[in-house]
């Protein structure tokens, strides 16, 4: 666990702070990565973050090893094999924006409005409907 104080800044609408150099290395080192998204636990949330622009917080921060891991739904899978020109197109979408489409599939509650949405995203793979709010996939 790494405590330290940081200014609250803020991009767009969302605060945030800079991490220091020797405990972002630190927590790279844990996640085995040199850059990219890493998962952090921090011991709780900064109340009323927007209104403490400027303001310097203490906080805790630590390497948080739990898989965030989406599988992608087996009918998923298995309309993508049914369908080689959307699976290419699928395949070749930067990996956020895979993660959100199946991470969207994934959380449907029944089987019924699964399958609907599926074949919404197959559709909207080939370039015929929209879907997840775009109405194209965005390939990389």
């Amino acid at each position: 666990m790494h405590t330290f104080s940081a200014k609250i800044e803020i991009i767009g609408v969302n605060p945030f702070v800079f991490v220091p150099a020797k405990i972002l290395q630190q927590i790279f080192n844990l996640a085995g990565k040199t850059k990219g998204h890493i998962p952090i636990k921090n011991s709780s949330m900064l109340k009323d973050s927007p209104k403490r622009i400027g303001e310097t917080a203490r906080l805790t921060i630590q390497f948080d090893p739990e898989s965030r891991e989406v599988v992608p739904h087996t009918n998923f899978v298995q309309a993508l094999a049914k369908n080689k020109a959307a699976k290419v197109v699928f395949e070749q979408l930067s990996s956020s924006r895979q993660l959100e489409i199946v991470r969207y599939i994934s959380k449907l509650k029944t089987e019924e409005a699964r399958a609907k949405n599926i074949q919404r995203a197959i559709d909207f793979l080939l370039g015929k409907e929209l879907f997840i709010g775009r109405d194209k996939p965005g390939i990389k």
